[in-house]
């Protein structure tokens, strides 16, 4: 492997702004390495001409003066995210040909910070999914795997193209989108850092909508301090996304390693579930420990209406899709069946473009929005959420700054193992992440350990409203005292 691709995105920002090497030559050392592992199925188009037209022109700007908070740093892009002449597919065949003429507001803060486009990531299709496994381009294949087997592991979804891009080394830094914990539990799945901020902190303009409420763009990243960097250009007030609030966008780099002397960090009691493997409660506890031996103050806290989160979720996420991926008709853009009228060409482009986890959820939130159950399951799932939302409220209003609850039920599982069981089995993947996303807050997973088998298992943060500095703060107290896990053993290359 290329030393340049080793370097976490910070150490490469400092090589380049002094000279060590160029854009041109860290974006060459990423593209072959991309190369060589097309195996993972990470990335589901590359764009190598792009990169390197976009890395001349940061050469030139360094060389310059004139550079911005990313210049020259190679990223990889989630296919949720619509880049301008760039192939957007949402991972789906009703989308398979869909070249937009238009950016996302999320990837143009990037470029303008200096960013260079390596190519699109794999995900779920329309990031529906815990696994990456729904894809239309086939699973992607994460770069660990456990120890003594050979058997390919799930990066985790719906995200899994940008945990498993930044865990192999085959980008600088990638963004993701976060519904129900499709950022946090990919990188807890791959031992990288993942964020969801605050909802209304990202623009959603420009991205493939799943769940309008819930959906949040944020960055993976090899360290904290990486993502601390990366949310920075992401973030900002988009007057074309009219939940997009307006308010200064910190420099959450400067949180890093501040001191946490006094946090008051709350445990809630209802995340320690019956059946929870014993290596996620020992982590979860080691991980109460560091954040105390640093100067915080650990208490218990309640979360009542905890159990309640998942299925309240997939009857809200699910009914909003129904809604938002009721445009994917055949007429206007992506694939089209023909049919002998009207309705049978609908049916046919429907039925030919969505893969059939897209079609459940399609179909189960037209079903809770029907007449007749609309009260029974859609108005009572709304009402749940709030109570959820009140839990948060009254706990930071007791004085909790963040509170500490694993990122995962279990370790990452290995490709097809969970794909043809109760679908319920994989929603609970979800299980502690879907009510950061319901109560509209931000939230962090960070690398903590491994598991007896050799496997990523990460530690989550939730934090009050747009208070993502104190996240970063906390977890960058957690990345020092568990250090970091990158993959050493290149095996897709055998």
């Amino acid at each position: 492997m290329n030393k340049l691709t080793k370097l976490t995105l910070t150490q490469a920002r400092e090589g380049l702004a002094q000279g060590e090497f160029t854009s041109v030559e860290l974006t060459e050392a990423y593209l072959k390495a991309m190369e060589e592992a097309r195996p993972l199925n990470a990335y589901v188009l590359e764009t190598p001409d792009i990169a390197l037209e976009m890395a001349r022109e940061s050469d030139k700007r360094i060389a310059s003066g004139d550079t911005g908070p990313l210049e020259g740093i190679p990223l990889g892009i989630k296919d949720m995210f619509a880049t301008e002449g760039v192939r957007t597919t949402a991972c789906s065949k009703i989308l398979e040909n869909f070249v937009p003429q238009y950016e996302s507001t999320v990837t143009s803060h990037l470029w303008r910070d200096g960013a260079v486009m390596l190519g699109k990531l794999n995900n779920d299709e329309f990031a529906m999914g815990s696994s990456n496994e729904t894809s239309a381009f086939g699973p992607v294949v994460s770069p660990w795997h456990r120890d003594g087997d050979d058997t390919p592991i799930v990066p985790g979804g719906s995200s899994g193209g940008s945990a498993a891009a930044v865990a192999a080394f085959l980008c600088a830094g990638a963004t993701g989108t976060d519904t129900g914990g499709s950022i946090r539990q990919p990188a807890a799945f791959t031992g990288t850092v993942g964020i969801k901020p605050t909802y209304g902190r990202c623009s959603r303009w420009g991205i493939v909508a799943f769940a309008s409420s819930l959906d949040q763009a944020g960055p993976f990243a090899r360290t904290v301090n990486d993502a601390a960097v990366l949310l920075r250009s992401m973030a900002g007030y988009d007057p074309k996304d009219s939940t997009c609030v307006n308010r200064p966008v910190p420099d959450y780099e400067e949180a890093v390693g501040a001191s946490i002397k006094g946090k008051k960090i709350g445990i809630p009691r209802e995340y320690r579930m019956d059946g929870m493997a014993d290596e996620i409660d020992t982590l979860w506890r080691e991980g109460a420990k560091w954040l105390e031996e640093a100067g915080a103050e650990i208490v218990d806290i309640s979360l009542p209406h905890t159990q309640y989160a998942l299925p309240a979720y997939y009857i809200v996420a699910p009914a909003e899709a129904s809604s938002n991926l009721a445009r994917y008709d055949g007429v206007r853009y992506g694939a089209r069946v023909p049919g002998k009228d009207v309705v049978e060409m609908y049916e046919n482009t429907r039925a030919a473009g969505f893969g059939p986890e897209v079609r459940r959820r399609i179909m189960i939130g037209t079903y809770v929005l029907s007449a007749g159950y609309y009260d029974a399951y859609y108005l009572r799932a709304q009402k749940v959420r709030s109570l959820i939302k009140r839990d948060f409220d009254q706990a930071f209003a007791l004085g909790v700054d963040a509170v500490l609850t694993p990122a995962t039920p279990s370790p990452a599982f290995g490709i097809g193992e969970k794909l043809k069981a109760d679908p319920v089995e994989m929603y609970l993947n979800d299980v502690f992440t879907v009510t950061v996303n319901m109560a509209g807050l931000p939230g962090i997973s960070v690398p903590a350990g491994l598991s007896a088998d050799g496997l990523p298992l990460g530690l989550q943060l939730i934090g009050r409203p747009f208070e993502e500095e104190t996240l970063f703060s906390l977890a960058e107290v957690i990345e020092e005292a568990a250090g970091r896990f990158p993959v050493e053993d290149l095996w897709w290359k055998a």
